[in-house]
C-alpha cells in the first residue's frame, strides 16, 4: 500500500516555487522531449569508502522535485540544471509524493 503525501499539492507548488526555492530545470525522458521542470538541485560533498582507513569526498549532484512531474524517470535520462547537463544515475521516489534524482555529470 502507498504511503500517503505528506505534503498537499498546494504545499508542493509552494516549496517549487522558482521564486522562492526551486530552479527550473529541462527534463528529457530517454527518447521523448524535453520538458521544463521545477526542483531544487543541491551539489554536496559525500563520503565515499574506497576500502581503507580514510574516505574520500565526492560530489553527488541531486536534483529532488515532485513525484508527478517525472512519474517515467528512469536511469539514464538526461537533466540540464543551470545550464549543466546530467545523466539520472538513481530515480528514489520516496511514497510521499517526492523523488530525488542522484546526477552524474553528462
Amino acid at each position: 500500500m502507498p504511503r500517503p503525501s505528506v505534503e498537499s499539492a498546494t504545499d508542493l507548488s509552494d516549496f517549487f516555487d522558482t521564486d522562492e526555492f526551486a530552479l527550473a530545470a529541462s527534463y528529457t525522458v530517454t527518447g521523448g522531449s524535453a520538458a521544463t521542470v521545477n526542483g531544487v538541485f543541491d551539489e554536496g560533498f559525500v563520503a565515499v569508502d574506497v576500502g581503507g582507513q580514510v574516505q574520500v569526498a565526492n560530489v553527488q549532484p541531486q536534483f529532488q522535485c515532485a513525484t508527478s512531474d517525472v512519474s517515467a524517470a528512469d536511469k539514464g535520462d538526461a537533466i540540464t540544471v543551470n545550464s549543466v547537463s546530467y545523466t539520472v544515475a538513481e530515480v528514489q521516489a520516496d511514497g510521499t509524493g517526492l523523488t530525488t534524482l542522484i546526477l552524474e555529470r553528462a
